[in-house]
């Protein structure tokens, strides 16, 4: 029967869930969690049984589902189910203040919140300022809390088979929100097609990903890159994927990897670095061996980062930048095609340009502003018009990073917009003198910003963290800004090394340089 207005059916959820049991892959592995090994059938049944249970206590098609959740079976079930039923899944960071959880329900009106026990112990006493939340289910609440539903009895009596609801390519599928580095997060939008999209051009094309591979990631599921690499890039290939709650230390990782022989491994820049020099101090080895490629992404891999891991267990990094908006990664290297510091060349699928403040295409070697064209770039902003019109221009995706590319197509990192210093009338990139600082020996961690002198004019300042064992002074300082003059050109300098314990960062790793802006500003406030 045709009916007008109703558009053809589409869901994510066939994609990387009944396709691979098609493909006859019904009783293999598609989770590692702890001692549980979760078959491709089982969490069918399961995200059947998940989706009925939020059926039956009235979540509809397009109300948003708000999820606290860590690395875990319940995590990916929740995201599955609420997806198949055509309510839109929000997955937030875990490790965020209760006022943060009030934003993100409040904004997105989430009717539905299904949350970690410990988590919602902190979040009950606010519960009135959550103005249109109704439904709360909590993962394993075993009646601590009568008033909330347990996320595993709901589950108990409901039928494994459920309808998938009629959605089409182009419908919400479910948001992520930003960091809110700049401001409030943003709820970004994005489609059923989306993931689709960047798993067939960048798991597909760039990482050669198939049903033989278990993929592990730090970076956390309710992130955009972490939601690729450890849910629907293995889904989608039929994969394996090892899930862990816990925070990636470089031990936990080392010994994660050695657990359940993944063959991917997702991690960012400040990981690996940690995870050398964790090796370098301990008194054993980690067998890697089942790795055949690692990934990297959240900010620029350092040359001599990559080149260090390379050197110490023969594996190459691939590099690439992705944000919150287009999904994942668009632009990286390539196995075999690595230049150490660059971020390589567009994925397949995703077409870059570099423009000028006018919007004007730059030529090779000038610095502009990087704009992303492809299909897996989210529909825009919830709820913000002016900031959906800024960014997201016709096909084009303002990324708000500094970027230029060289004569043979190669792009290279400059900094965020906002993280760009001009020293003497030149731009600078912080990304250049954080490099050059790392190929001390002196030197474990670094981040460059902006401070204005006594004349308002903007230096560079260094917050060094040191490799164990060294001890700060006077003279290491005047060491490394000498260091830093004979390699770079001399204006680029550090006009200041503060010495720290260690830098402001996110839940996976990736530096907070506006934190430490605000550090200099306050600075200077003091010295005024």
């Amino acid at each position: 029967m045709y009916l007008r207005g109703i558009r053809p059916r589409y869901n994510a959820v066939q994609r990387f869930l009944d396709d691979p049991i098609a493909r006859g892959l019904g009783s293999k592995t598609a989770i590692y969690f702890r001692d549980q090994q979760i078959t491709y059938d089982e969490l069918l049944s399961m995200v059947n049984r998940f989706g009925n249970a939020l059926k039956a206590i009235g979540v509809e098609v397009e109300q948003r589902v708000l999820m606290v959740c860590y690395d875990s079976p319940e995590f990916v079930v929740s995201f599955l189910s609420a997806i198949k039923i055509g309510a839109i899944p929000i997955p937030v960071n875990t490790f965020m203040n209760v006022s943060d959880y009030e934003y993100f329900l409040n904004d997105s009106r989430a009717k539905t919140l299904i949350v970690e026990r410990d988590l919602w112990e902190k979040m009950k006493e606010q519960r009135e300022r959550y103005v249109y939340l109704k439904n709360v289910i909590v993962i394993d609440n075993d009646g601590v809390y009568p008033d909330c539903h347990d996320f595993h009895e709901l589950m108990t009596g409901q039928l494994d088979t459920l309808e998938y609801a009629w959605t089409s390519y182009d419908d919400p599928a479910f948001w992520l929100y930003t960091s809110g580095s700049t401001g409030n997060p943003k709820g970004v939008v994005h489609l059923q097609h989306d993931m689709s999209y960047a798993f067939d051009h960048f798991a597909k094309q760039i990482l050669q990903i198939d049903e033989n591979d278990i993929t592990y990631s730090v970076s956390k599921l309710f992130f955009a890159y972490g939601l690729g690499n450890a849910l629907y890039f293995p889904l989608g290939a039929g994969a394996s994927t090892v899930l862990v709650e816990e925070r990636p230390t470089p031990q936990k990782v080392f010994e994660t990897i050695e657990l359940y022989r993944p063959t991917l491994f997702f991690g960012v820049p400040t990981l690996y670095n940690a995870m050398l020099d964790f090796i370098e101090r301990s008194d054993r080895a980690y067998d890697l061996s089942s790795v055949r490629l690692c990934v990297s992404a959240g900010e620029p891999l350092p040359a001599v980062t990559y080149e260090r891991w390379k050197e110490m267990f023969g594996i190459d990094i691939v590099d690439g930048i992705g944000t919150t908006e287009a999904l994942h990664i668009f632009i990286s290297t390539r196995p075999g095609d690595i230049r150490p510091g660059s971020t390589g060349k567009p994925v397949p699928g995703y077409k870059v340009k570099i423009v000028d403040a006018e919007g004007r295409e730059l030529p090779p070697g000038e610095v502009g502003d990087l704009m992303v064209s492809g299909d897996s770039i989210a529909a825009g902003y919830w709820n913000l018009h002016r900031e959906t019109q800024a960014k997201f221009q016709g096909e084009w995706y303002l990324t708000g990073d500094k970027y230029y590319q060289d004569e043979d197509g190669y792009l290279w990192y400059c900094g965020r917009s906002d993280d760009m210093m001009k020293v003497g009338g030149i731009w600078v990139s912080p990304m250049e003198i954080e490099h050059a600082l790392l190929k001390h020996p002196s030197v474990a961690e670094v981040a460059v910003v902006g401070k204005e002198n006594e004349h308002r004019l903007v230096q560079p300042v260094a917050y060094v963290v040191l490799k164990s064992g060294i001890t700060p002074s006077d003279e290491l300082k005047t060491e490394l800004q000498v260091f830093v003059r004979d390699m770079l050109a001399p204006y680029k300098y550090p006009r200041d090394v503060v010495f720290v314990s260690d830098l402001p960062k996110t839940a996976t790793g990736k530096i907070q340089r506006f934190k430490l802006r605000q550090m200099v500003d306050a600075s200077f406030q003091k010295e005024e």
